[in-house]
């Protein structure tokens, strides 16, 4: 199916209209932060899954019985999509944690004005394009990807889900008030997850202890997060997601983009990005 038959264009950025429908998107353009909220901010399939995991355990201190017993789409909720209006987010006690996929420059009212907590994670690109090209190919509600080289055109014209990932980490990056925003690469995470678990529960403002940071990062370890059904879409029914095409949690690694690009590929990708990039201060890990 085409993108005028699967997505809706919002805010100048292609969404699923099966889990972006008009009273969901109307939902968070509504929707009222408070001070401690904890807003998990990714471009799509650069770490989102992982942070879900993360965050409830450095928030509960450890505990491990949210992320054992509630599918992580309902325990760090997208506010855009279409469950956040039945989950009844504005009872939840504080501090409630959530995720978005939205550019900057889309997010609303409240949050700019409340200001709530920001975990910004970023990922290679190339791997990013890599994950996305094996998400795109077995998720029903996506615009099949095509060949490699088709979807190259697609991912560095942002004409895919939620628009380009160059202008999403463009906007994040040069937001005006960054105080309450965190930066982390996936890349960082993968190197370092104790640390990396530490600098985050120390912005939360949670400090925890080592042992309890151990546990933590012990959980999160990708080939456990992968064995847990709240968190590897498992639950998700065939027909939206075919894990037998390619599992959602499909490798957890940096550098897989080696496997799927050619040479002349790397190129263009690199070309492009190194134009698109160049006025960017911040240092990439990946750089």
């Amino acid at each position: 199916m085409t993108e005028s038959e699967l997505y809706v264009e919002y805010k100048g950025v292609f969404l699923p209209k099966h889990l972006h429908p008009p009273d969901s998107l109307k939902y968070y353009e509504d929707f009222t932060f408070r001070p401690d909220d904890v807003l998990i901010v990714t471009y799509p399939k650069s770490g989102t899954t992982w942070l879900q995991e993360i965050v409830p355990l450095i928030l509960s201190g450890g505990d491990l019985t949210p992320v054992q017993t509630i599918p992580n789409w309902d325990r760090v909720p997208w506010l855009e999509e279409h469950r956040a209006k039945i989950l009844n987010l504005e009872q939840r006690p504080s501090p409630r944690a959530f995720a978005t996929h939205y550019h900057y420059n889309m997010m609303n009212e409240s949050f700019l004005k409340v200001k709530p907590k920001v975990v910004y994670v970023m990922r290679n690109p190339k791997d990013v394009f890599t994950s996305s090209f094996h998400y795109y190919g077995m998720a029903s509600y996506l615009v099949n990807p095509g060949t490699a080289d088709e979807f190259l055109e697609k991912f560095l014209s942002g004409k895919i889900m939620f628009g380009s990932w160059f202008d999403h980490v463009k906007g994040w990056l040069g937001a005006k008030e960054q105080d309450h925003i965190f930066h982390i690469a996936y890349e960082e995470l993968l190197q370092d997850l104790a640390g990396s678990v530490s600098k985050i529960a120390e912005f939360l403002e949670k400090p925890l202890s080592p042992e309890v940071i151990r546990k933590i990062s012990d959980n999160c370890v990708f080939k456990n997060m992968k064995q847990n059904k709240m968190s590897n879409y498992s639950l998700v029914p065939e027909e939206f997601m075919d894990q037998k095409k390619s599992e959602f949690l499909r490798k957890g690694i940096a550098g897989d983009w080696k496997n799927l690009l050619t040479e002349v590929q790397t190129a263009k990708f690199d070309a492009f990005y190194q134009e698109k990039m160049k006025d960017v201060k911040y240092k990439f890990v990946w750089d």
